[in-house]
């Protein structure tokens, strides 16, 4: 869990944001990718996220490889359309 050593401040609401566990969603071409539990500095009026740097590079490298494995079962038109991985 990496956090910095301040708290940033929303600037949209001047409101100090919080540290929480939050998700990661992306969506292209058909293909929905949910990564959950994910730490991040957290706006509390809205809930806009605001993500750690190393946070973001681990974040590409999975949803690229979870989006290529997703694509290739879609165009070969797998019956399985939902999974879901864990590691821990």
């Amino acid at each position: 869990m990496l956090k910095t050593k301040y708290t940033p401040f929303c600037g949209e609401h001047r409101a100090p944001k919080e540290w929480l566990k939050t998700s990661f969603e992306y969506s292209d071409q058909g293909i929905s990718i949910r990564v959950p539990n994910v730490y991040a500095w957290v706006c509390p009026v809205d809930g806009e996220t605001s993500f750690m740097p190393e946070t973001v590079d681990e974040l590409i490298t999975t949803v690229r490889e979870l989006y290529e494995t997703a694509k290739r079962a879609k165009d070969r038109r797998s019956v399985l359309t939902e999974y879901i991985v864990s590691i821990g």
